[in-house]
């Protein structure tokens, strides 16, 4: 006799969940309704979903590989969102509104897509399977939403939350990006002019210096001196730095090492703080919309797991999942793993005894895309000075260096006259 997993309300309005065994779909909806429970959602469990926290390494390396080679535009992913709730909605068939979107569809690469997508369900598949078969597109988030779309019956509300979800994470990567991109091109320009300086101008200086057999003061030596090595061995210092930024990648895939970097961002000065509110805007909105669609908490921190991209969140997230189901509020676990906000945790403790987590979570969401703002803005008005102020000093410090001996020679001259 199959397993289903349910998610209900009770005449109070709480959200229960757990499994029924029952001789079909039917049977148990018909077992829950003697209850008096309002079925939420309610599936056959085939395979334990949601457990696996990240992918193995080669996994990981494959589904880069498949997004990169399938990459669709973010604002076309959200634009196939509307148009196909609006489309499922006004009573057209999920077959013949593909059909559609496929025809009108500029981005070759999309309509292929598409076209798959088209050909999986004239099979017989539903959508949430046919989406599925394109993991470079399709995430397993997107998936999960559909499925639960499809099992609920409101498959066009879940598309149009789905798409309000994707503008909101795009902002928030949006915001994160143009934060952190400033200083890394600055970082990026002033070892490329420093690396010109030690490679063209120095030498030429040196050779300079050389001609007069002068002894040089104690800076400018070393400066030469660094400029020789950066010279001679220019090729293996790039070719070591390329093997190193790769080798930290794949570092960064594993699980060790993965935990050890997202570790450090999390504890990186200014930026941390940065980096953790935009994980917990992640949390929050993907977790709220996950309950709200009626997917079941477990399998909806499993799919959180996969978004966040943080190893240091995926652990505590493990540890809060065998604490849930070992009979722990959501609160209770996450407040044990001690990674989550006391402001977090407080509205999740509030929604459970309300029975609108979604809400707050979604009102939680609001909060800290508020918080990340206010973090982008204080880098920036920070940040832009501070990296101007310390490229002056690097090259002055250079050039002062470089013409120290002139300045020597001239004082001198002065004193003899």
């Amino acid at each position: 006799m199959p397993n289903f997993q349910y998610v209900v309300t009770d005449a109070k309005g709480i959200r229960r969940e757990d499994r029924i065994r029952a001789a079909n779909l039917d049977a148990a909806m018909q077992t829950l309704a003697k209850k008096g429970f309002k079925v939420v959602s309610l599936r056959e469990v085939r395979a334990l979903t949601g457990e696996a926290a990240l992918p193995p390494v080669a996994e990981q390396i494959q589904t880069r590989i498949d997004r990169i080679r399938q990459f669709i535009p973010l604002n076309t992913l959200v634009f196939f969102t509307r148009q196909l709730s609006t489309m499922f909605s006004a009573g057209l068939t999920i077959e013949k509104s593909i059909s559609n979107l496929m025809v009108e569809e500029r981005n070759p690469r999309f309509r292929k897509v598409l076209a798959k997508v088209g050909n999986d369900i004239k099979k017989g598949m539903a959508l949430s399977e046919a989406l599925g078969n394109n993991p470079g597109v399709f995430d397993g988030l997107y998936v999960a939403l559909v499925h639960a779309g499809e099992i609920s019956g409101s498959l066009h509300v879940i598309l149009e939350e789905l798409s309000d979800y994707l503008e909101v994470m795009a902002d928030t990567r949006r915001k994160v990006i143009s934060a952190l991109s400033y200083p890394t091109f600055v970082l990026i320009f002033m070892t490329a002019i420093v690396s010109g300086l030690l490679l063209f101008v120095v030498p030429q200086f040196a050779e300079i210096y050389a001609k007069f057999g002068a002894r040089l003061p104690g800076p400018t030596r070393a400066l030469v001196a660094l400029s020789q090595t950066v010279s001679r061995n220019f090729f293996p210092f790039l070719g070591i730095s390329i093997a190193g930024i790769f080798v930290a990648w794949f570092l960064s895939l594993t699980e060790k090492g993965g935990y050890v970097f997202d570790t450090i961002k999390l504890h990186f000065p200014v930026f941390g703080m940065l980096v953790e509110n935009s994980l917990m805007n992640k949390f929050s909105k993907t977790f709220g919309i996950l309950l709200g669609s009626g997917v079941p908490v477990i399998e909806s921190l499993g799919h959180v797991q996969r978004v966040v991209q943080n190893r240091v969140m995926v652990r505590a997230l493990e540890t809060a999942k065998m604490l849930i189901k070992d009979g722990f509020a959501i609160s209770v676990a996450l407040k044990k793993v001690d990674v989550f906000p006391p402001t977090l945790i407080q509205l999740i403790a509030t929604g459970e005894e309300t029975g609108e987590m979604d809400k707050l979570l979604d009102k939680a969401a609001y909060f800290y895309a508020k918080q990340v703002d206010a973090v982008v803005e204080r880098l920036t008005s920070l940040i832009e000075p501070l990296m101007i102020v310390a490229i002056g000093a690097v090259v002055v410090s250079i050039i002062v260096t470089i013409y120290l001996p002139i300045f020597k020679l001239g004082m001198a001259l002065q004193r003899g006259l």
